[in-house]
């Protein structure tokens, strides 16, 4: 867990070396604090998914049955 907003950082970093394996298969899942404009931006680089704070598990285990089965 990081609390630092390193996300910004991180995630887009695991997003490029996705891409340069081709493995845009994979679908990343993210999730904690994470401001909105943030949110948008990491879907924008391919992040399948974000669940904020509050996201029910039921939403989260539905959205990862439907990748899964796509």
């Amino acid at each position: 867990m990081i609390h630092s907003g390193a996300h910004s950082a991180i995630v887009p970093r695991v997003m490029q070396l996705l891409r340069e394996k081709d493995m845009t298969d994979v679908k990343v899942v993210v999730g904690g604090i994470i401001p909105d404009e943030d949110a948008e931006t990491l879907k924008r680089d391919g992040v399948a998914a974000i669940f904020q704070p509050g996201a029910s598990l039921d939403a989260i285990v539905s959205f990862i049955r439907s990748a899964v089965a796509a």
